[in-house]
């Protein structure tokens, strides 16, 4: 077996790393011995992968603690976190990026970027992208599609997934596909310039989602479509964020507009192997609709 060699001296930052995606990442850069830098928040909560240094920060708005982690650092990993501000946070990272030295930005984005899109996220991470380019400096661009790890959190106790999406499609991506594709990027060259699209093998109605997760155990799911009126009323009394709120309804109302249906062949390119699929996906995740509460 060969023993990976330690580089010394970090030359990735990876942020995020609390995270769902920067924790991946950062174990998947340890398993192939690649020192990296951690700037986190709170580093009691952060990992520790071998050959990871963790530096915390106070944020985003700490320039001078964020150019400090930033010291050395060639290839700056920004993985968005989902907190308001979110757009000026990254925004000033980028530039505390450039002022450090950074040679080249990496950006995880969302499918279908663009300043008038449907999906919220998508309109922040345009204004993120927009900075990028301009910051001078070599730049990355990886847009994920909607994530299949979250979408048992869209059905309800009830086993209703109910949202105004109609027969609108997504080619949602696991996160480990999204992680492994952000590692070949970082420590892959020749990717300067480039815009990827992340997705996973195929592009799904929420009816058919509903229908995987009937197939994969005991639990009885459907898909009620609702229009954007019915689907406002029912997320104001949820209690997640009202930042959770937009993105949800939003993502839903991108999906009709056929803006997450395009199923891409980036993974694939970038890890040498096709991303995982939504029934394969359930299989290894039995527990995932352990909320719902009609069971067979």
């Amino acid at each position: 077996m060969t023993v990976p060699v330690r580089v010394q001296t970090p030359r990735i930052a990876v942020t995020g790393a609390t995270g769902e995606v920067g924790s991946r990442v950062a174990m998947l850069l340890a398993e192939r011995g690649v020192a990296q830098r951690l700037p986190v928040r709170a580093a009691r909560h952060a990992p520790r992968p071998a050959y990871a240094d963790v530096v915390e920060v106070g944020g985003y708005s700490d320039r001078r603690g964020l150019r400090a982690a930033l010291d050395g650092i060639e290839t700056f990993l920004i993985i968005p976190g989902r907190e308001p501000a979110a757009v000026d946070h990254y925004r000033a990272a980028v530039s505390v990026a450039a002022e450090a030295g950074v040679q080249r930005i990496v950006h995880l984005s969302r499918v279908g970027a663009a300043p008038d899109a449907t999906f919220s996220d998508a309109r922040d991470h345009w204004q993120i992208e927009e900075h990028v380019r301009a910051s001078g400096l070599d730049w990355t661009i990886a847009r994920m599609n909607l994530v299949i790890d979250r979408l048992p959190t869209l059905v309800r106790k009830t086993g209703e997934i109910c949202g105004p999406a109609g027969t609108g499609r997504a080619a949602a991506i696991a996160l480990e596909d999204v992680a492994l594709s952000l590692a070949a990027l970082v420590t892959g060259d020749g990717h300067e310039g480039q815009v990827y699209e992340l997705t996973g093998p195929e592009s799904l109605t929420f009816r058919e989602v509903a229908g995987a997760m009937n197939r994969s155990g005991r639990h009885t799911i459907k898909y009620v479509p609702q229009t954007d009126e019915e689907a406002t009323a029912m997320v104001s009394s949820l209690d997640i964020s009202d930042e959770e709120k937009v993105r949800r309804l939003t993502a839903f109302a991108a999906a009709r507009e056929g803006a997450l249906e395009h199923v891409t062949g980036d993974v694939a390119y970038l890890t040498g192997h096709s991303p995982t699929n939504l029934a394969d996906w359930l299989r290894t995740h039995p527990f995932a609709l352990v909320h719902v509460g009609a069971i067979i």
